[in-house]
């Protein structure tokens, strides 16, 4: 997997994607499916943070709706950023972004990565019962704020041992993760650190603290069949995170610590498990929970309304008045009942001659 020894650094392993794959086929399909999750992901949790937004904007938030949007902005940041750099990667089996999209590719998945489990961790505090009269959610954005600056520079050595090398034998340029032989101490502890920072004791801590408050809720709450759905929401994400991301830390951990190489179909499935964990909150939220079911089934409901207004509107020179007259229309523009237009058509503009007795039958009665 060395694309070029170099006596000053150790090659780890590749940035950006896989980029060791044989055959166009499998290439071309793995970039498709890693488009696809991306799509679907994408679009369902834009249209998470349009009902949550709704539900804020009619006074209907709380902390925990507040945690459930910066989750989704999270997922769809991971899904429109980071997934088409790894389908355009492991499609060209190359680099063709750049030096900078190099260097911060992966350093911006992990910090993604690490908020998404933060925020969950952090969201073990939060409210779940909208609160108008006298809103605290001041404090999470402070929260998501601190979690995203700490997010952001955890994975900065990612950053700092990226770097583009030539490809052995072909005109074309990798993204490679190189570690400097005088950083060989830093990396080896670095890296044991950093997945249990940000992944294992977050997602332990969230999966514990939630079934705990779900216990709870379900004996002593004085709403529990609220509280214990919001509850079970969180623990659903979190537990769903703790799983789906094992493959993609546990890969990134076994090549770090320099054990033998994974083959590149266990790193490319991690990595579409990875951005399938994204794609699959919305449809979790949806399914359990009341409020963002309902907030979908009020957006169909007004996207049909608004179909079918513009569906069934009239045109112009259309309309009840125009049937009224549609076949009427006398010289001037005069619009008459077609269902009396006869009796007006023959008795329009008759007069009665002075001479001619208006009544015939009078006069015949009083002669007889």
């Amino acid at each position: 997997m060395d694309p070029d020894p170099n006596p000053n650094g150790t090659f780890v392993d590749f940035a950006g994607g896989v980029q060791v794959l044989d055959g166009e086929e499998l290439r071309a399909a793995a970039a498709l499916l890693l488009a696809g999750v991306c799509a679907a992901g994408a679009a369902g949790n834009l249209l998470v943070l349009l009902i949550l937004a709704r539900d804020f904007h009619a006074s209907r938030g709380s902390e925990a709706k507040a945690l459930l949007a910066s989750v989704a902005t999270t997922d769809a940041l991971i899904l429109l950023l980071c997934a088409p750099v790894r389908a355009l990667a492991v499609y060209k089996q190359a680099w063709v972004l750049g030096r900078f999209a190099c260097a911060t590719a992966d350093w911006f998945q992990h910090s993604c990565l690490a908020a998404k489990t933060l925020v969950l961790a952090v969201g073990t505090r939060a409210r779940h019962t909208p609160e108008p009269g006298a809103p605290r959610r001041g404090w999470i954005v402070w929260a998501v704020a601190l979690v995203w600056l700490v997010s952001a520079m955890f994975p900065i050595p990612q950053m700092l041992f990226a770097e583009l090398r030539p490809r052995g034998g072909r005109d074309a340029v990798v993204c490679v993760y190189r570690t400097p032989a005088c950083a060989s101490h830093f990396a080896a502890v670095f890296y044991k650190i950093y997945p249990a920072a940000v992944y294992v004791a977050p997602a332990l801590f969230a999966v514990a603290c939630y079934t705990k408050s779900l216990h709870r809720a379900l004996n002593y709450a004085p709403s529990p069949r609220r509280q214990s759905k919001v509850t079970l929401v969180l623990l659903c994400l979190s537990g769903t995170l703790g799983l789906m991301l094992l493959p993609e830390w546990g890969t990134f951990t076994w090549v770090r610590l320099g054990y033998r190489k994974p083959p590149a179909g266990l790193l490319l499935c991690a990595q579409l498990l990875a951005y399938a964990c994204s794609a699959l909150s919305p449809v979790l939220l949806v399914s359990t929970y009341d409020d963002v079911r309902r907030g979908l089934a009020a957006l169909c409901a007004a996207a049909a309304c608004r179909g079918a207004k513009a569906a069934g509107a009239p045109k112009a020179g259309e309309g009840n008045g125009a049937e009224l007259g549609g076949g009427g229309g006398g010289a001037d523009g005069e619009k008459t009942f077609p269902d009396v237009e006869h009796f007006w058509t023959g008795r329009r503009n008759t007069q009665v001659e002075e001479e001619q007795d208006p009544v015939p039958w009078e006069t015949e009665e009083k002669m007889l």
